[in-house]
């Protein structure tokens, strides 16, 4: 069992910035992949950026140039850089980690709140 835990969420006023990190209880050094999905109420979890060992990285079509995930391998942490946010950003961000193409971990999520 991995546990992952979230931080760095809060509120913010829009055109702000944030970053969010992602401790991992283990070594993410040999992880498939990890990434950001965020939440809304009455919505289903999507994803906001992913990135894979071999350095693939995906994100979603609204937060392409202002996003940026990197991860940290020394410090079993993934982060989201957030830029420019908006208020459309707001939601329950949660941590994603998929240690092979088998399993995968969820961490309890952090709010994000863009006011306008």
């Amino acid at each position: 069992q991995v546990q992952l835990v979230e931080s760095g969420g809060g509120l913010v006023q829009a055109e702000g910035s944030l970053r969010l990190s992602c401790a991992a209880s283990a070594s993410i050094f040999r992880y498939h992949a990890m990434g950001w999905y965020r939440q809304t109420p009455g919505a289903q979890r999507q994803l906001v950026a992913r990135i894979y060992t071999a350095g693939t990285i995906n994100y979603e079509d609204s937060v392409k140039g202002r996003f940026t995930i990197s991860r940290d391998n020394s410090k079993n942490t993934v982060y989201l850089q957030m830029t420019s946010l908006k208020p459309e950003d707001t939601g329950v961000y949660y941590c994603w980690a998929r240690p092979t193409p088998w399993n995968e971990f969820w961490g309890q999520g952090t709010q994000v709140t863009v006011s306008s």
